[in-house]
C-alpha cells in the first residue's frame, strides 16, 4: 500500500517543526550554561564534518554523517555530563542536539544511501 503525498508532506513537516523545538529549547539550555563562543563554534560546526565520509561513497557518507546527526550521542553524552555533573559534557550535548534541530527543521534529514539529497524529510536542493 503506497502511503498518499499528502500524508508524507504533513509528516514530514511534522518533524520539521520538532526540530525547530528542539533548535530552541537547546539555545535556551545553551544560554542559560553560557558556554565560551570558541566551544559553541566549534561544537555546532564539528558535526558537518561528518560530509567528509561521502569522500568514500554514498553509503559510507550517509552511514558518517547519520551518525553524527542523531540525537542518540548527545543523549548519550547529557547523561553522562549529568551523572558526572560536568558543565563542559551537558553544554558540548547541548549545542549538538541544537545543530541538529536546526538542521531538522531546515529539511536535512537523516540520508538516505541513494545520495546526499535524499533524506528522511524529502529531497533537498534541485533536480
Amino acid at each position: 500500500m503506497r502511503v498518499p503525498e499528502k500524508q508524507v508532506a504533513a509528516l514530514q513537516g511534522l518533524l520539521r517543526a520538532e526540530g525547530g523545538a528542539m533548535a530552541v529549547a537547546m539555545a535556551a539550555i545553551a544560554w542559560d550554561l553560557g558556554p565560551p563562543w570558541w566551544l559553541v563554534v566549534a561544537v555546532l560546526a564539528a558535526p558537518d564534518l561528518s560530509f567528509a565520509a561521502y569522500a568514500f561513497g554514498p553509503r559510507a557518507g550517509a552511514a558518517g554523517y547519520n551518525a553524527a546527526h542523531t540525537y542518540l550521542v548527545p543523549a548519550a553524552l547529557a547523561g553522562i555530563g549529568l551523572t558526572t555533573v560536568s558543565m563542559t559534557t551537558i553544554a558540548v550535548a547541548t549545542l549538538w542536539a541544537l545543530h541538529i534541530g536546526v538542521d531538522r527543521a531546515l529539511g536535512f534529514g537523516l540520508k538516505y544511501r541513494a545520495g546526499f539529497r535524499h533524506t528522511h524529510l524529502g529531497p533537498i536542493g534541485r533536480e
